[in-house]
């Protein structure tokens, strides 16, 4: 059978939790997957706020949880202390996080139908005004990050509580990539967040921003394509917002071309 990426090496650069699945389809399709997150994930400093948020959980309509990571730094202290309560509606931000609220038996989960991102969040009936106002809303995520669904939320007349569950830092060098763009052996990367992408362009010298360039970047979204095209990349290619869509961009690509 033949195999697209033969020879072929392709930086993932999720955080290393989530970056399994597509680093073993690029092995299975002959190529080699680098992990380099882009994003480093560990537990908060101060866990006070969600050990407060924990206390009074049941005073929430909503929990949204913004990503995987979420879910991963959260529900075990959640679970250690109680049960998941009945009445508590969670919500995802996309498949991946509704994936690992189900590996901690939680389910029933409000999702958007397509797109993956706080946008589609908010144009989901069960966040409208007529819904949340007057209602607690608790949000787990990590630090930074964008405001427009808390800021939307409480416009909407929610009661926000958005509480760090989990630290992103960018990572110390980048002398690996920078190494393999030398050497000719970079094909393509995927990035999967625009904070990672301004990360990775911080950290490299002139000539591996210049081959960062003219390397093939897939992304599984519109926003984090645009930050590309305004940081002078050349070769952005967007892909459907899952594992499968970015699959199915890569083994479409012309890996041929000059």
């Amino acid at each position: 059978m033949a195999q697209p990426l033969h020879g072929r090496t392709i930086v993932v650069t999720r955080p290393r939790a989530q970056a399994s699945q597509l680093a073993a389809w690029i092995g299975e399709q002959g190529g080699e997957a680098l992990v380099f997150p882009l994003l480093e994930i560990s537990a908060v400093a101060h866990p006070a706020p969600l050990q407060e948020a924990i206390d009074r959980l049941d005073s929430y309509a909503l929990a949204i949880f913004i990503s995987p990571n979420a879910v991963d730094h959260s529900l075990p202290a959640i679970l250690a202390r109680r049960p998941w309560p009945t009445a508590l509606r969670p919500v995802a931000i996309g498949p991946g996080t509704v994936n690992a609220l189900a590996a901690y038996g939680v389910g029933d989960v409000l999702l958007p139908p397509d797109r993956f991102d706080s946008e589609a969040l908010l144009s989901l009936p069960g966040l409208q005004a007529a819904a949340v106002s007057q209602r607690r809303v608790l949000i787990l995520r990590g630090n930074g990050g964008r405001e427009l669904l808390a800021d939307t939320l409480r416009e909407r007349g929610a009661q926000v509580d958005a509480v760090a569950c989990y630290e992103r830092r960018a990572p110390a060098d980048a002398s690996t990539l920078q190494a393999l763009w030398h050497d000719g052996r970079l094909d393509a990367i995927i990035i999967s967040s625009s904070e990672g992408l301004r990360n990775l362009v911080r950290l490299l010298d002139e000539e591996a921003l210049a081959s960062l360039r003219r390397t093939p970047v897939f992304v599984p979204h519109q926003r984090i394509a645009e930050c590309a095209r305004t940081l002078g990349l050349q070769r952005v290619f967007q892909s459907a917002p899952t594992d499968a869509g970015i699959m199915a961009a890569v083994s479409a690509h012309d890996w041929l071309r000059a």
